[in-house]
């Protein structure tokens, strides 16, 4: 009774010592946890000792706590018709984040969106909110709140896009999802299982898979259908930091706004969806993806419902801290050439230190499905701040 009772105390304990730090958004965080100090006025022992039984408790209990986030301002000019302002000051992103880990091998993240005014899909929410099993390399668990496993550029962060935006594949099927479906920043509600296999000389490992389960409703919404959403991925790593993989997606949307009075209006369309990438991110970045998507549009029955996109960047390093980028990108509502939406970028992108990042990026459009004036320009500067 004594021993059980001193445990528990000691599991107390644990939990009120947990330590606070400062994240650093170019890391990623660790499974370790801090062992037990010695004060630094007692005589340290000459043998090593075995770890007591608090110790031991201590070591697999401890949680560890990391606070982070980035503000990104924005100014923004374009000359396309018809499109008011032409000039813009933004603030783009502001964000707030938590993660650490508990009893070791659990991994949690919240993150918070809190720039703009209040309202359905924009100021301040929970974009993330998630936990992960990480005891195995092979076999993690998530599940909670996270980005969809479609595609290599969506689980990217804005800092490290390297255009200042992301391409029309991934804003197209995932984050403004031409379906018909609320704003989701490619994020959706449900659980993944994910792992890496065949570890190479130099550390890195062959063979990556991912699969998952979702509510198909996109962030902060409930299941409306009955049916869940199956996406996932696999993906080869011939050599370390390039990545050929393939994606599929099975799932269904359901107009949370459906209106049988308005003859547009449809209660539920499909998403069946597959890609194919390579991705190579070292001090050279070359990045390219395709992806296909059969299903219409909840808000607009006369919409068609084959669609497909590709894109294609490529980033040099050119001193310390400077990298140019340039892309190609396109993007076509009916699968058909009269349809198509071409931007060609050109992006450079100084970052002073490892916190602060200034990024000029230019973008031609060639837009066929753009009546008013098929060709136009944008130009936006952005400074960003991580911490």
């Amino acid at each position: 009774m004594r021993k059980n009772l001193l445990s528990a105390i000691a599991f107390c304990f644990a939990f009120i010592g947990a330590k606070a730090e400062v994240s650093d958004p170019a890391t990623t965080p660790t499974d370790s946890v801090p062992t037990l100090q010695q004060p630094a006025d007692e005589p340290q022992p000459e043998t090593e000792k075995k770890p007591t039984t608090w110790q031991k408790i201590v070591q697999t209990v401890d949680p560890t706590i990391k606070f982070g986030g980035y503000i990104m301002t924005q100014f923004t000019a374009t000359d396309q018709k018809d499109y008011t302002p032409h000039a813009n000051f933004n603030l783009r992103l502001i964000r707030l984040s938590v993660q650490g880990t508990v009893f070791k091998d659990f991994f949690y993240r919240l993150q918070m969106e809190v720039n703009g005014q209040p309202g359905e899909d924009k100021g301040p929410r929970v974009i993330d909110a998630f936990v992960e099993w990480q005891r195995f390399k092979e076999l993690r668990v998530k599940l909670g709140e996270f980005k969809r496993p479609f595609g290599f550029e969506n689980p990217m962060a804005p800092l490290t896009v390297g255009h200042g935006a992301y391409s029309q594949a991934t804003t197209k099927f995932l984050f403004n999802d031409r379906c018909g479906a609320h704003s989701t920043g490619g994020r959706d509600v449900g659980i993944q299982l994910q792992g890496d296999f065949f570890p190479a000389a130099d550390g890195h490992r062959w063979l990556h898979y991912q699969v998952g389960f979702f509510n198909g409703q996109g962030i902060n919404h409930s299941d409306k259908d009955n049916f869940k959403d199956l996406i996932g991925g696999l993906w080869v790593s011939p050599v370390d930091k390039l990545r050929i993989g393939a994606f599929g997606w099975n799932g269904k949307y359901t107009n949370e706004k459906y209106d049988a009075t308005n003859p547009l209006h449809v209660k539920q369309v499909r998403r069946v969806r597959w890609g194919v990438g390579l991705d190579y991110a070292a001090d050279w970045v070359c990045r390219a993806e395709y992806y296909s998507s059969v299903g219409g549009v909840v808000t607009d029955v006369t919409k068609p419902d084959r669609s497909d996109t590709w894109y294609a960047t490529v980033g040099v390093p050119v001193c310390k801290g400077l990298k140019i980028y340039a892309k190609w990108d396109c993007y076509r509502d009916n699968r058909q050439w009269n349809s198509l939406k071409q931007i060609y970028g050109i992006s450079g992108n100084y970052w002073l230190g490892k916190h602060l990042l200034f990024q000029a990026n230019y973008n031609f459009y060639n837009d066929r499905s753009y009546a008013p004036d098929r060709y136009y320009s944008q130009f936006d500067l952005q400074i960003s701040a991580s911490f």
